[in-house]
């Protein structure tokens, strides 16, 4: 079943709870508040009868002409002395005097739905002249007149009940066709994402968290592409990053089995292939490293590390290649300055970037420790414009880069540690690379 008729039948189906309960409360108090309303009005309808008697009886000294004024009211009425336990006149038949007498319903004054038979009654009492007399007025009303009222007003509630499902049907349609076009269109673009076409990946107008959902979508659809452009670019260069050694070594060891070089040669041949090896090697060892960082976060094991003997460690192991290029290395460090990340492998991130620093320097690289920021910079030549978005991605590098690796391995081991790594313009005149952790 779909998700829109899912919807409607929750809707509809919640909608007849709420009505069928609010049916049954109403249909049940309004018995009991029409016989309050009842009372109140034969309460009243008494006094101004009493009203009325007390004049006369004042006037004419007996109580012989009451009978007639009472039978032409109209009314359900009982004139009773309780001093005598008698109905002394009734506008009703004497099977009711009968049946509320054999019930005791004249003398229990608390009681006010009499029964007599299968007929039930709203009553009213009102006393005549209680200081001189026990006279007792009794108004009835037919239950019978009042349930009545009662259904006509529940068929009422009823047929507005049933108006306002059908208003509700098609409000409840339009409301969840606007919440399930948006799920629909979504549905398309995941299709087209698992197609992986990423470029017919289109925007879907929605609100709340449906919209959230739509943004989650599409980035993650950004994100998709990226990824995917970014693996093909990865094995497009990973594929001649290793093609061109295979090709020399292949070459040398070829003309080396069918004797085409002499003695001389055949060592610079020899000497050749063993260097492509190693380049190989490094390759795919870096490769390994790399892949490793990206997939396996138990390869990181994070300790408290001081920011100072961080830096004295970066600089011993880069020390014989500054001496060789003969560059003025600088370092400025915050003695207070910690660090929580694998000490190992952030040692190799820093490495990888002052190492890319020395060799494109001209006279001056400077390592910066400043609270959570580690800045290595350098006086060379700078990253290109065109560079910079892709400067650490795999296989992307300069003009003196050798395998293109060790700023992508530096990228996913400052990220794995919670950090982030940037590129920016150097005071120096070349670039300045920035490692910024979280406070």
């Amino acid at each position: 079943m779909k998700l829109q008729s899912q919807l409607n039948i929750a809707f509809i189906s919640l909608l007849l709870v709420i009505l069928a309960v609010t049916g049954y409360v109403i249909y049940s108090m309004i018995l009991g508040m029409l016989i309050n309303t009842e009372k109140t009005e034969l309460q009243q309808k008494g006094e101004l009868l009493v009203d009325v008697l007390n004049e006369q009886y004042q006037s004419q000294g007996g109580i012989q002409d009451f009978g007639g004024f009472l039978q032409d009211q109209n009314l359900q009425l009982f004139l009773y002395d309780r001093s005598r336990d008698q109905v002394l006149m009734s506008t009703m038949p004497q099977q009711y005097v009968r049946g509320f007498s054999a019930n005791n319903y004249f003398a229990e004054t608390q009681e006010d739905l009499w029964e007599a038979g299968d007929s039930k009654f709203v009553t009213s009492r009102i006393l005549i002249y209680p200081e001189q007399t026990e006279l007792e007025l009794v108004l009835l009303t037919p239950l019978t007149d009042l349930q009545s009222v009662q259904q006509d007003f529940f068929r009422r509630m009823m047929l507005v009940f049933f108006i306002g499902i059908l208003a509700a049907v098609p409000i409840s349609y339009l409301l969840t066709n606007k919440l399930v076009t948006p799920l629909t269109k979504l549905k398309k673009q995941l299709k087209k994402i698992e197609k992986r076409q990423f470029d017919q990946i289109e925007r879907v107008k929605a609100t709340g968290e449906i919209k959230e959902v739509e943004q989650s979508v599409y980035d993650m659809a950004t994100e998709l592409n990226r990824y995917m452009k970014s693996q093909q670019a990865f094995f497009q260069n990973a594929s001649h990053e290793l093609k061109t050694p295979l090709m020399t070594i292949q070459g040398y060891a070829e003309g080396i089995r069918d004797n085409v070089f002499g003695e001389e040669d055949k060592e610079k041949g020899l000497e050749m292939m063993v260097t492509e090896v190693n380049r190989l090697k490094t390759i795919i060892n870096e490769m390994i490293l790399l892949a490793k960082l990206d997939s396996e976060q138990t390869e990181y094991q994070s300790e408290r590390i001081d920011a100072s003997e961080l830096v004295s460690q970066v600089l011993d192991r880069a020390f014989p290649l500054v001496r060789e290029k003969g560059l003025e290395l600088n370092h400025t460090v915050d003695k207070n300055s910690v660090f929580f990340a694998d000490q190992d492998k952030l040692l190799r991130a820093l490495l990888n970037i002052t190492v890319n620093a020395v060799r494109h320097a001209k006279s001056r690289v400077a390592i910066t420790v400043e609270n959570k920021t580690i800045m290595i910079e350098d006086d060379g030549d700078g990253v290109s414009e065109d560079l910079i978005p892709h400067i650490f991605h795999r296989f992307v590098k300069g003009k003196t880069g050798e395998t293109g690796l060790g700023l992508a391995i530096a990228r996913a081991i400052v990220e794995q540690s919670g950090g982030k790594i940037m590129v920016r313009d150097s005071t120096l005149g070349g670039a300045k690379f920035m490692i910024v952790f979280q406070e």
